[in-house]
């Protein structure tokens, strides 16, 4: 199996409740190609390396699992290297348990908490106790400014690890971050200061702060759901709760968002709900490695923060008239293909949606759509070789089919391309790219 983490959780029963519930297809990648997430990146040991605290779980030999909560400074767990980590262990209460429960059983499972931001990521490993006379080992695992009396230290080798969605995190902050933030709004004039967090390079969230934006749409956020491991779902409700104003499939709104230098910016993302219900709009947004807007969108929005922006647009509709449609989406790409779909079928008209991505956990609303449009649904993972022909998708349509695209560029140019081709006329190829 590919997927450290999911070798050693996902047993038989596990794998036969998954597909019970319809939750199999969406981990199939995790059995694919070659062996990864049993080695920390520098995301992960930039993570590890700035936690206070984190929750340590063994099993004894009763067979009940024990659950220890550590902490101590800023990085006093040490990431030796991608696939160890290491601390010191001090003076306690003297029970022993989990030193009783690593004496005949070395499993052990780590659960890491980012409250401020929403992260965690779970961890399972093997444990090594070093005895206090193993000084050298000890040496390399102790903090400087923490004199207590070590009794022991710890090594704990990574077999696997994963990381959870942020749904059901209530953000918390330390004592320090609090103050940190309170210092920093006292000595800046109001409003030119944005939220940081101490102890890592992400910002605090934005509940509590001022309202971002200056349009006449009052939201909020109502909802959060992580869609797939890099792309997360924002519900966006009115404060007063009155309906919202229509849309069409397609749209679009702009939406400020406060970056780290405290810089206020808009980025524009596709209504990706449906357009025939006016009780929420929603957006996916992919968290980018360069982009600032939605890494500071994924690191500051929260439940219930305010935006007053401009009403929705629109410069990708749908047609008016009864011809068919083929709706064609690469990666995050979905978002207004999807509302789409929901469109069309509350018309009740001939179309396909052809869907590529990387792998079965990277299809945002993969489970939705599947619900939705049974056999109108076709997805293409090029984790299993599978390639979206455009050629064979416009030479198939049907008779009039209007083509809707959005995606990367590539995949736009290539239906483009192809639709020059064989002769289709341009006003049946509308598209939109997020480059």
């Amino acid at each position: 199996m590919a997927h450290g983490f999911a070798e050693i959780a996902f047993t038989p029963t596990v794998r036969d409740i998954q597909t019970a519930e319809g939750s199999r297809e969406s981990y199939a990648s995790f059995d694919q190609g070659p062996a990864f997430n049993h080695r920390l990146t520098e995301k992960e040991r930039q993570f590890i390396g700035t936690r206070d605290s984190f929750y340590m779980a063994s099993v004894g030999e009763t067979g009940w699992p024990y659950i220890q909560h550590r902490g101590g400074p800023l990085g006093f767990l040490k990431v030796l290297d991608d696939q160890h980590l290491g601390f010191a262990d001090y003076a306690g209460n003297r029970q022993y348990i989990s030193r009783g429960n690593f004496a005949s059983n070395d499993r052990v499972a780590l659960f890491f908490m980012d409250y401020a931001n929403r992260r965690r990521l779970k961890l399972l490993g093997r444990v090594r106790v070093l005895q206090s006379k193993q000084s050298e080992e000890i040496a390399a695992l102790l903090d400087t400014d923490y004199l207590t009396q070590v009794e022991r230290g710890y090594i704990v080798t990574v077999e696997g690890f994963d990381w959870n969605c942020p749904q059901h995190i209530t953000p918390r902050f330390s004592l320090a971050e609090v103050r940190a933030q309170l210092a920093a709004t006292e000595a800046s004039p109001a409003g030119t200061v944005a939220p940081t967090a101490v102890g890592t390079s992400r910002g605090m969230p934005a509940a509590g702060s001022a309202v971002l934006g200056q349009g006449p749409l009052q939201l909020e956020v109502s909802a959060l759901r992580q869609l797939t491991p890099s792309v997360r779902a924002f519900e966006l409700r009115s404060i007063t709760g009155e309906p919202l104003p229509r849309v069409s499939a397609g749209s679009n709104i702009r939406i400020p968002i406060r970056l780290p230098d405290g810089a206020l910016v808009d980025r524009q993302y596709s209504i990706s709900s449906d357009p025939n219900q006016q009780e929420f709009y929603e957006i996916a947004v992919l968290r980018e490695d360069e982009g600032r807007g939605s890494q500071a969108l994924h690191d500051t929005f929260q439940l219930g923060t305010r935006l007053d922006i401009e009403p929705p647009g629109s410069q990708f509709s749908l047609h008016e008239d009864e011809r068919p449609a083929m709706l064609i989406a690469g990666g995050i790409g979905i978002t207004p293909i999807r509302a789409m779909a929901s469109a069309l079928r509350a018309r009740q008209l001939s179309f396909e949606l052809h869907y590529a991505a990387r792998d079965a956990a990277h299809l945002a609303y993969g489970s939705q759509l599947q619900a939705e449009l049974g056999k109108r649904l076709h997805c293409y993972l090029s984790a299993r070789q599978e390639r979206l022909d455009a050629r064979a998708l416009l030479s198939a349509a049907p008779k009039g089919t209007v083509f809707y695209v959005c995606g990367p560029t590539r995949l736009i140019e290539a239906v483009n391309k192809t639709a020059q081709a064989l002769g289709i006329d341009a006003e049946r190829v509308r598209f939109e790219s997020f480059s």
